[in-house]
């Protein structure tokens, strides 16, 4: 028995994913959430084999839903609309269901899933969220799981972002959280307008900036307004002065 998860914020939307999954015994639907914060909680709980994911709902959308999630099940997008089509695919989501669909396009759908069962056959949660790129809302905010909490955190409330290992540190007043992302991410995300890369390590907000010092043999460093340095390379110095026009 291969367990499932339906997460939409449509009751009508669920209920017609579950109707079709009848004609699959070997498949359980284990839950159906309404939303994404729901949804990190019940993939934990129930480890499940594949889900139904809607892309446009509360709180949170289901791409950054999937950064949340340390082991992806099988992922088919469901979804009313299709701009988000290609960015689901070059994640490797096992399918894209975009509404009304029919039960043959559903059952082609399963059947797909049903092929490519392997471990290579089904992302990371990270490659999915590293794939498909930010969508508008998160141009504004970082989501993060903090132990079985998920946080929202505004981009205005970042200090700097350090990478660490295969994580970045999100730096801000009220402590530091880890994402599973990479600085190239970030820096292709971000506001150039807010945030720079001053070094291979670290990405910095220019509101946090009080000063720049040298350094030991021509090397310099960023004062933020916390009081914590920042190492500039000669590339992140450069790019510094030209952000700031100096």
């Amino acid at each position: 028995m291969k367990k499932c998860l339906i997460i939409d914020d449509e009751p009508l939307a669920r209920s017609i994913v579950a109707e079709y999954l009848q004609a699959y015994p070997e498949l359980e639907v284990v839950q159906e959430c309404s939303d994404g914060f729901e949804g990190v909680k019940a993939i934990m709980q129930h480890q499940p084999d594949l889900i139904f994911l809607d892309i446009q709902m509360p709180k949170i959308n289901g791409f950054e839903m999937l950064e949340l999630v340390e082991q992806a099940p099988g992922v088919i997008f469901t979804t009313a609309f299709d701009e988000y089509a290609i960015k689901a695919f070059e994640a490797n989501a096992v399918d894209y269901l975009l509404k009304p669909f029919s039960k043959a396009r559903f059952d082609a759908a399963i059947s797909k899933w049903l092929q490519s069962q392997s471990a290579q056959a089904i992302p990371a949660a990270a490659a999915l969220g590293e794939a498909t790129g930010k969508q508008p809302e998160e141009q504004h905010r970082i989501v993060v799981r903090a132990g079985n909490n998920i946080r929202i955190i505004p981009v205005g409330e970042v200090l700097y972002l350090e990478a660490y290992d295969d994580y970045v540190k999100i730096h801000t007043r009220d402590g530091v959280f880890l994402k599973k992302k990479t600085m190239s991410y970030y820096e292709k995300a971000l506001d150039p307008k807010q945030f720079v890369r001053v070094h291979r390590s670290y990405i910095m907000a220019l509101s946090q900036l009080t000063r720049i010092e040298p350094f030991e043999k021509d090397s310099h460093l960023a004062l933020l307004r916390n009081g914590e340095r920042i190492p500039l390379s000669k590339s992140g110095y450069t790019r510094l002065r030209t952000v700031l026009e100096i």
